[in-house]
Parts: C-alpha cells; sequence; structure tokens
C-alpha cells in the first residue's frame, strides 16, 4: 500500500528536515496518563508528546496541543473504519512504505530510525502516522470511487470557469513502431560499427510505417515490435523534440541500447487534447479538490458517531 494525497505529502518534507544522525537519543520512561478515550482506545500524553515532536519536524512550526490531539483522534478512527472495510496494512505494509521514505531521503531505513531517535521521536510514531493514512487512503479511493472521478466535461468546464471558451490544452500524439537490430552481447566494436552502418542504410530506405514493417519483417537479426502511442506528457521533452524534428514515415537516428541498435519509425503525429501535461495539472488539481472535499464529509460522520471521552481535563 502506498499513498500519494495530500494528507500524506507532509511527511515527505521530513526528507528536507532532517539530518543523518551521528548518536542515539532515547526517550526517557514516562507515565502512560491517558487523555482521550477514542472507541475503547486510549490516546496518552507520551502519544500527544512523541506526534508533538513528529509534527514539529514536519513542519517546522510547533503545533496546538489540542490540534495534536484531534490529529490522534482522527487516527484511531481512521484506523478502525479500515478494519471494519478489511484495509488493515501489516507490519510489512508498513515497513515498506517506511523504507521508501528512507529511500526518497537517500539514506537507509536505519539511519532514518537514527535520525529521528536523536529528535526524539520513535519510529513507531511515524510508522503509525504512515499506517493511518495508508488505511484512510484507501478507503475514500475505494468507497467514493464514483464521486472522485474527472471527466473531460469537468475539465472543460473548469477551464470555461477561467473565462477561455476554448480549452487551451492541446498537446500532440505520437504513433511509433520501434526497431531493433539485434547485437549480441560480447560483440566487437567492429560488428557494432558495421550494425550503425546498417542502421543508416535502412533508415535511408524507409518511407512509411508500411515500408518499415515490410523491410524489418524480412530482414535477418532484426526486430519490429508493437507499435506504441504516446502523448506529450508521456515523454521527456529531448525525445518530443527529436520525434517533431522526425518527418512522418521515417526513422529516427540509430542509438546503442542494451537491445541492439534502437531506431523508431514516426508513423503519424497529430494535435490532441487527450493527456497532455496542462490537462493532467488541471484533473489532478481537481481530483484533489474532490478529495479532500469527500474525505471531510466522511470522516466528519465517523466522528459524530465516535465514542469520545476526554480523560483528566
Amino acid at each position: 500500500m502506498t499513498t500519494s494525497l495530500p494528507a500524506f505529502r507532509a511527511l515527505l518534507v521530513l526528507g528536507t528536515v532532517l539530518g543523518v544522525a551521528l548518536t542515539l537519543a532515547v526517550a526517557p520512561a514516562r507515565a502512560q496518563n491517558i487523555v482521550v478515550m477514542v472507541n475503547g482506545d486510549p490516546i496518552t500524553d507520551f502519544d500527544i508528546e512523541q506526534r508533538t515532536k513528529l509534527e514539529t519536524l514536519t513542519t517546522q512550526k510547533t503545533p496546538n496541543r489540542q490540534d495534536v490531539i484531534n490529529t490522534l483522534i482522527d487516527d484511531k478512527i481512521k484506523l478502525k473504519e479500515g478494519k471494519k472495510y478489511g484495509v488493515d496494512p501489516g507490519v510489512s505494509d508498513v515497513n515498506q512504505s517506511y523504507d521508501g521514505m528512507a529511500q526518497r531521503m537517500r539514506i537507509t531505513p536505519e539511519m532514518l530510525t537514527k535520525s529521528l531517535e536523536v529528535k526524539g521521536v520513535r519510529p513507531e510514531t511515524l510508522k503509525n502516522r504512515m499506517k493511518s493514512e495508508m488505511v484512510w487512503t484507501s478507503l475514500v479511493r475505494g468507497r467514493f470511487k464514483e464521486k472522485l472521478i474527472v471527466g473531460e466535461k469537468d475539465v472543460a468546464d473548469k477551464v470555461r470557469e477561467g473565462g477561455t471558451e476554448k480549452l487551451q490544452i492541446e498537446g500532440t500524439e505520437y504513433k511509433m513502431q520501434p526497431i531493433v537490430l539485434i547485437v549480441p552481447r560480447g560483440s566487437s566494436a567492429a560488428f557494432q560499427e558495421t550494425r550503425m552502418k546498417e542502421a543508416e542504410q535502412y533508415r535511408a530506405r524507409v518511407a512509411s510505417c508500411e515500408e518499415a514493417k515490410s523491410l524489418f519483417l524480412s530482414t535477418p537479426n532484426a526486430t519490429i515490435r508493437e507499435s506504441v502511442t504516446k502523448t506529450t506528457s508521456d515523454l521527456p521533452e529531448a525525445l518530443r523534440k527529436v520525434l517533431d524534428d522526425t518527418p512522418v514515415g521515417h526513422m529516427t537516428a540509430p542509438e546503442v541500447t542494451k537491445s541492439g541498435i534502437e531506431m523508431v519509425v514516426l508513423c503519424s503525429r497529430k494535435p490532441t487534447t487527450i493527456d497532455t501535461p496542462k490537462k493532467r495539472e488541471i484533473q489532478q488539481k481537481m481530483y484533489v479538490e474532490k478529495y479532500e472535499k469527500v474525505q471531510k464529509v466522511y470522516l466528519d460522520e465517523l466522528r459524530k458517531a465516535a465514542m469520545i471521552e476526554y480523560r483528566n481535563r
């Protein structure tokens, strides 16, 4: 299980604020004074202290105590709701997410643990938060899938709201036919150079996808792969420029890869409004807005139905 929505993004900020610790700091033992009971599950002073330290690391601001308590209450509610629907990440799932965070920070999980502990934060505190957000994201996406869909009309309407009648998010759709001239592993540089010259000769002969198929299907030690269709947003800028500079029906310059000498026949290139970078940006923003609205209503309903009992206030 993974989490990529705004509720979890703040956790990634740890990568910029946590240094690799050089010494361990062990939190002293303290009494587990119960502050709140949530559906029979306790939240202690120590839980609040730990989450406060984690939030301080994440946001670089010391959060209000009641805000921290509310967050912990929400976590308890989310986890209980997850179990109700069979969404209960195991230790391995949580550890995988934890390891993934360490990898994005370019450190080992052990180094992440050490960094947290030197700041007085137990790694379980971070893992518990990760687990609650993993559960919640899965629940919201699963239960409200239809409500979270952002359709073509939704995007068009959003653009018109900004005062633009026409959907100004056009990109380019490329249909390509990959070709590979096989170069066995261990081949000499001279053999590879010979194959490169052959590739250039083939490139000069091809003027359409049909010609390429006919030619390479009958060429020894050559492979013609299934055609692929990509849009502007799928390709890096450098490759887009190569394809834009290649005449339709012709081949791109040969390149040496692990498979051999590879080229691409550009079968077609046409304007499209399908899945362009601008469209993805608008869709993602709208999705996040819908997600936040849906999850808030969902959580509010669960809080109203929950048994929340404060102690020692």
